[in-house]
């Protein structure tokens, strides 16, 4: 037998997949395919102080080997997520869940936060300071040190749970800004977020997305994935929850050598709704043909 269970900060995760926010909602579009619990946490949906509808159609592109998404986190605000969302979630998920939220102040994310860690189904809070969709908000904050740093602390004096920051790879050293998450107080790392993306239709001569730019998933970006996690993994000391282009079995294991103690999975359910369960079920084959008895014994290994 082999032994696919990992640690968070302190939380038991019988295996290391987990859906990546905003590709599993609030799981109740899976719940009907398939037992949930078979994941070792879901990361829910993208979650803001206020409701937001989001950014204008369309907002959804195919591209070669991955996607476009200009959604603009889209979600019904906290209240509604703690009140109705997690109840709901609780009912079919047993184990502690990965709340992602996104603020367009300090102030913002340090309410969504204490709030949040008073949620009992919650076990990490992911701090997303990169998504892309937004203005005045999010990315802003992880494409620099400082602010990403300010953050941080302002959500660790709130918080109790572990904290984990969800770093942008749309930065010019995202080591640098992962070091100062660190010195700030983060328990974790989240990381890749999308990079930043365009398709232009050459028939209308028009952009694709009514944004014009959006965030680039899938399986293209899982080699600049697999490089950040590397090295962010060489310089810091924290555990790091790795995502970006995770479709198989065999990208969990890579990415877990490059130094994650997790993978999210993301792009690949949109493609395929059973893609986590698929990786579970194939995870032990893939460690029992690579030797690999414990999951935990290749995070990081000495490449």
């Amino acid at each position: 037998m082999v032994d696919l269970s990992v640690n968070l900060s302190g939380i038991h995760l019988d295996n290391p997949i987990i859906p990546a926010s905003g590709t599993f909602g609030f799981g109740q579009e899976f719940k009907d395919l398939y037992d949930l619990n078979i994941l070792g946490s879901i990361s829910f949906k993208g979650t803001t102080r206020d409701e937001r509808l989001g950014n204008p159609l369309p907002r959804i592109a195919e591209c070669t080997q991955g996607m476009l998404n200009s959604v603009g986190l889209q979600n019904p605000g906290y209240r509604h997520v703690i009140d109705q969302e997690l109840p709901a979630l609780e009912k079919v998920y047993h184990k502690p869940v990965v709340a992602n939220i996104s603020g367009f102040s300090i102030d913002e994310y340090v309410e969504l936060a204490a709030a949040f860690d008073k949620v009992d189904c919650v076990g990490i809070l992911e701090i997303n300071v990169s998504c892309p969709n937004v203005k005045n908000g999010g990315m802003s904050y992880g494409v620099s040190a400082q602010s990403a740093a300010e953050v941080t602390r302002a959500v660790k004096a709130v918080a109790k749970k572990p904290v984990y920051i969800k770093l942008s790879p749309n930065v010019t050293n995202i080591v640098e800004i992962a070091q100062a998450c660190e010195a700030a107080g983060a328990d974790g790392l989240s990381l890749i977020n999308t990079l930043l993306g365009m398709r232009i239709d050459i028939r209308t001569r028009q952009s694709v997305l009514a944004n014009k730019v959006g965030g680039f998933s899938g399986p293209a970006i899982f080699p600049v994935a697999i490089r950040m996690v590397y090295q962010v993994g060489q310089a810091c000391h924290i555990p790091i929850i790795g995502m970006g282009g995770v479709s198989s079995a065999q990208d969990v294991i890579e990415m877990m050598m490059a130094g994650a103690s997790a993978v999210q999975v993301g792009a690949a359910n949109l493609v395929n709704p059973w893609a986590c369960q698929e990786i579970i079920e194939e995870l032990p084959k893939t460690m029992e043909a690579l030797g690999i008895k414990k999951l935990t014994d290749i995070i990081g290994i000495p490449l």
